[in-house]
């Protein structure tokens, strides 16, 4: 899983990338008509289109401060120049929305193709593709729920802040100042769900009571609440801080917590308090009007495939099928293999990232911190998440461990595969030295980075000491179990399973523990399709390398497929095959 600001807190609003009208005189002032064009005017449109992906990207780099914080380093250097200071708001505007991304799509589809270079030219597909589905989802703008239990903003934003990094004093007056309007960033979300609860729309009671646990276990944390701990810990990294200063700073900060942070928790919490009862009954999205649809939009969304939920279903059981036939295969196995490996995080990662030389590019230097999630936030947390570096500086990587979830040495090394190499870490990095469109490291495509980084734990497998067979054995279980999530997931929010039905489904395979099912069905209602961008990025992948695999012939290697895949960076599937198949 990784972390980010754009990526994650961008679900608040669904704005799409906003662009004013005057864009398509400023960046248009050339011949846009199709045939031959001179090279100098080649040159021209290229330059403007640069300058067109660069006005998108400060736009909406700027239009949060975490946003912007967590993705550069140095804005001026990018040209952004005293941005205010802001969380963002959420929106339920739909005509706004939908006009925004009409007026962007009219100045991309301006430029002449023909005449783009082929880095241009990718950005233009990748941008398309992101602004035609953006486009399809600003009718559901009420459908979006900012407050899933795991990748809501009242489980990320502690942690978010927690990470804001101090590099000078400017920092902590502008994180200061974003924390003072945490009340008005907690009020438009307030005001979202309270639209949501007049629609019909609103939370069902068991995920108001796990939010609210949540949002209480932040409130009765008082004088230990680690945002405490790490801001002083953060400034004491600040060069020549004098004493005094530091001292002033702590009292700021806890006061700003006191007075306008913990407060806006306790305003949602009262808000919940007074919703709970309106929302839906604990069901798929198909139980909503015109369910079906948004959920097909979700697929396209998250996963970055053009498939229908049909088309999944079989997708998904094509490999299932697969998997279970290796499994049956080796039926005389009483149990999977054990082995007892190291459980040192820094050290299996030195190890992975060593080992990643035999298949996979080749990694760029960083440096990785491995942290632990606060022990008061460990139950609302992923296992694990990687946490993106800004843009202008991918040295310096964090990957998050949350210690609730017992993990044997396996599972530590398949989880740091997954989060570090070959997986986030090494796909973020390898495609930052790329230098890319800064555009593109704003646009999220689940399916491709999860689908890539499910693919890297899967071939983790093969990388650990257990023989060739246990190896298969173990990772075709593995790759059985998030089958049976992802076709849950359709099942649920397409095909409207109750719970009783996904209890049958379970334990057609031989999973019988209630409370675990009741568990994974209460997750799945709460985040829809977020097991799918795992799962179906990961078969995808799969499908891609039988491609390449078959264009390649006997030229194929496994090194020359993940290059591809990594060269294009993330992308909607269809992009990815028509750069390194078609």
């Amino acid at each position: 899983m990784k972390l980010t600001s754009i990526k994650k807190l961008a679900k608040q609003r669904l704005r799409g990338i906003l662009l004013i009208l005057g864009l398509l005189l400023a960046y248009l002032g050339f011949t846009v008509a199709s045939g031959y064009l001179p090279a100098a005017q080649h040159e021209s449109v290229n330059d403007s289109f640069r300058q067109f992906t660069l006005a998108l990207f400060q736009d909406e780099a700027a239009s949060s401060t975490l946003n912007l914080h967590f993705t550069l380093q140095n804005p001026s250097d990018y040209g952004i120049l005293s941005p205010p200071v802001t969380f963002g708001d959420y929106s339920t505007d739909t005509v706004s929305a939908m006009a925004s991304i009409e007026n962007c799509l009219t100045t991309l589809n301006s430029f002449p193709y023909h005449a783009l270079s082929e880095e241009n030219k990718l950005t233009y597909d990748i941008l398309t593709s992101y602004l035609k589905t953006s486009k399809d989802g600003t009718k559901y703008l009420l459908y979006e729920e900012p407050l899933s239990p795991v990748t809501g903003i009242q489980a990320q934003l502690p942690v978010l802040l927690a990470e804001y990094r101090f590099s000078d004093l400017e920092d902590v007056n502008t994180y200061l100042e974003l924390l003072s309007t945490t009340p008005q960033y907690f009020e438009s979300l307030i005001d979202f769900e309270r639209e949501k609860s007049e629609k019909g729309l609103f939370l069902s009671d068991e995920v108001v009571d796990t939010v609210l646990e949540q949002c209480q276990s932040l409130l009765d944390m008082e004088e230990k609440n680690y945002m405490f701990s790490t801001f002083e810990e953060r400034l004491s990294a600040i060069p020549n801080i004098t004493p005094e200063q530091k001292k002033s700073y702590i009292q700021k900060n806890h006061d700003t917590i006191q007075t306008s942070f913990l407060p806006a928790y306790q305003s949602l919490v009262d808000c919940l308090q007074e919703l709970k009862g309106t929302g839906q009954e604990l069901a798929g999205v198909c139980s909503l009007p015109d369910g079906k649809h948004y959920y097909e939009y979700l697929i396209e969304r998250e996963t970055g495939s053009e498939k229908s939920a049909s088309e999944l279903k079989t997708m998904i059981q094509n490999q299932m099928k697969d998997d279970m036939e290796v499994l049956q295969q080796f039926a005389e196995a009483s149990s999977l293999p054990t082995l007892s490996l190291n459980t040192n995080p820094e050290q299996i990662l030195r190890g992975l990232e060593h080992k990643t030389t035999h298949a996979f590019p080749t990694p760029e230097a960083v440096n990785t911190n491995v942290k632990y999630v606060p022990k008061s936030m460990e139950p609302y947390l992923s296992p694990a998440f990687y946490l993106i570096p800004c843009i202008d500086n991918t040295t310096e990587n964090t990957i998050y461990i949350n210690q609730s979830h017992t993990m044997d040495g396996l599972k530590l090394f398949t989880t740091l595969a997954h989060e570090g190499y070959p997986g986030h870490l090494y796909q973020t990095t390898y495609f930052s030295a790329r230098n890319p469109d800064p555009i593109r490291n704003l646009l999220n495509f689940g399916g491709y980075t999860e689908g890539w980084a499910t693919y890297a734990e899967m071939c983790s497998y093969y990388l650990t000491p257990l023989s060739k067979q246990d190896a298969m054995l173990t990772q075709k279980n593995s790759s059985l179990i998030l089958g049976l999530y992802a076709f849950a997931d359709i099942g649920i929010h397409y095909d409207n399973w109750s719970l009783t039905d996904t209890i049958r489904f379970f334990s057609s395979y031989g999973i019988n523990d209630t409370d675990t099912i009741r568990e994974i069905y209460e997750l799945i209602i709460s985040d829809p399709a977020n097991y799918l961008k795992y799962y179906v990025g990961y078969v995808e992948m799969l499908e891609l390398k039988k491609e390449f695999a078959a264009k390649e012939g006997k030229d194929f290697s496994q090194k020359n497929f993940h290059k591809a895949v990594l060269d294009v960076g993330p992308a909607p599937f269809n992009v990815l095959e028509k750069y390194i198949v078609k």
